[in-house]
């Protein structure tokens, strides 16, 4: 898994990068990624998105 806070536009292949919750694009130099960060029983999880609208839509 790619570390959620370094710089994604650098040396991430798209199989690494992470991706949309909503729709599986890979998030690889997208300027509108949106993360969803949340701890659930001690641990921390990320959930991304390529869009606003996605983001909207997802009710995880």
């Amino acid at each position: 898994m790619v570390d959620p806070t370094s710089e994604l536009n650098e040396d991430v292949s798209e199989e690494e990068a992470p991706t949309c919750a909503v729709c599986g694009a890979a998030l690889v130099q997208d300027p509108d990624h949106r993360v969803v960060t949340r701890v659930d029983d001690g641990q921390v999880e990320t959930t991304h998105f390529c869009s606003d609208a996605h983001r909207e839509e997802w009710t995880g």
